[in-house]
């Protein structure tokens, strides 16, 4: 975990999808950013992003690039990781179209596309109690929809119709939304606080 002489380490899966707006967003916050193409990459890391992209083609280079068991190595290890749009589908418990899951890390079932297509894209104000009393912005682009949410999972925020669109379970974090395409960095130093508190429990 993350030596408090040193920045934060962390990764940006770059496989596929939104990385450089990731990158950028940790830089903001005072993080050292590592873009994550190959094991070697997973090392030494405090913390992992799951980028929005095509969740498919994601998923297929995951597994061409033998990442798929050193991600849930560190997941396991107690890294706190999230995932955006498409990262929420990657770290996804269930799938309701039928594939199997990937990283199983979220007690949540989700759904792909399941606001409509890029042209159903929309923006929309959210209340994130966890994050303070200002509404966090979210970008809405091709997202998942969290079908059900398991005992396990906490829901952080919800869409104007009532949908979950931010949820935790333990150190995992998703969001169906894109926080980095925002000025907004709350999210992303809600992940950096994850890292201090699991550095606090295990000093």
């Amino acid at each position: 975990m993350s030596d408090s002489a040193r920045p934060s380490r962390i990764g940006v899966l770059a496989v596929q999808g939104a990385v450089r707006e990731h990158v950028n967003a940790i830089r903001e916050i005072g993080a050292d950013a590592v873009e994550v193409r190959l094991p070697r990459d997973l090392v030494d890391l405090d913390a992992l992003i799951l980028p929005g992209g095509e969740s498919t083609a994601m998923r297929k280079l995951i597994d061409a690039y033998g990442l798929r068991e050193p991600i849930a190595a560190l997941g396991r290890a107690g890294a706190p990781m999230l995932g955006t749009c498409a990262g929420m589908i990657l770290l996804a418990e269930r799938n309701a179209d039928g594939e199997d899951p990937v990283f199983g890390m979220l007690d949540i079932e989700v759904r792909r596309n399941a606001y409509g297509r890029q042209l159903d894209s929309f923006e929309a104000d959210l209340e994130v109690p966890v994050l303070g009393h200002e509404p966090l912005h979210g970008v809405f682009i091709r997202a998942p929809v969290v079908t059900h949410v398991g005992p396990r999972t906490e829901v952080l925020a919800r869409d104007p119709d009532g949908q979950p669109v931010a949820v935790r379970t333990g150190s995992v974090l998703a969001t169906a939304f894109h926080p980095e395409l925002t000025g907004d960095r709350r999210m992303h130093r809600l992940l950096a606080q994850m890292i201090s508190e699991g550095v606090e429990r295990t000093a």
